[in-house]
């Protein structure tokens, strides 16, 4: 006669509620995806995209557009993950992009007629962009903790020094790491890699090492197609 385990009868209780608990939290996180997209006409989510994108907080004026690609990830950290989209306004997160909350929020933001665009494979982690005109990110580019992107001096200095903005494009394969600030017109080359405080006023060519205030070239960095 076979004899139950009292322990592994516990173990496998607990595997079915939890199991079924998050089976609840999935269908009701598609239900608020869902009403979103109704909400927010601009709103499109691919149906592989993380269901924790639920929780995420939405700002999105008529007229602006937000497209999230296909299995994008996100992290299950309410109000931590931020898109605002001004009238005329475009973001699009590519393809297998993760949009990573644990150590910090994200901020998207692009003002009325921008466009910020996030390639395929890429990571933003706890990191802040802002679009007045264009800021554009490549193929697996990774943006670290803390760090901002800016295509604008945001305010006017005075009455005779207007605001001026000039497009960002961070390359393939690039990586800005933690508490980066990046200003306007910058091109960050394909395969660079950013250190950590750096303030980036001019471009940075491809394939190098650049840190410092402000970021210099410092060594060359190689192929990073499969970097860890």
């Amino acid at each position: 006669m076979r004899t139950l385990d009292p322990q592994a009868s516990v173990l496998g209780l607990r595997a079915f509620v939890l199991r079924s608990w998050m089976r609840l939290v999935a269908l009701r996180d598609r239900a608020v995806l869902r009403w979103l997209s109704w909400l927010h006409p601009g709103l499109e989510i691919d149906p592989s995209a993380s269901t924790a994108l639920a929780v995420a907080s939405y700002r999105i004026a008529p007229g602006g557009r937000l497209r999230i690609g296909p299995r994008v990830a996100a992290d299950r950290h309410p109000r931590a993950l931020h898109f605002f989209v001004e009238a005329g306004a475009e973001v699009e997160v590519g393809a297998d992009t993760w949009l990573r909350t644990e150590v910090g929020p994200i901020h998207l933001v692009a003002f009325e007629g921008a466009r910020l665009e996030i390639g395929p494979d890429g990571l933003l982690n706890g990191c802040h962009l802002s679009a007045k005109t264009r800021v554009t990110l490549g193929r697996r580019a990774w943006v670290g903790p803390g760090s901002r992107v800016f295509d604008a001096d945001q305010h006017d200095l005075d009455d005779q020094h207007k605001e001026e903005r000039a497009p960002v494009h961070i390359g393939d394969h690039a990586w800005v790491a933690s508490d980066v600030t990046i200003l306007k017109g910058v091109t960050i080359g394909a395969h660079a890699v950013v250190g950590a405080r750096s303030f980036v006023t001019s471009d940075i060519p491809e394939h190098t090492l650049a840190f410092g205030t402000p970021a210099r070239p410092r060594g060359r960095v190689g192929d990073r197609t499969h970097s860890a």
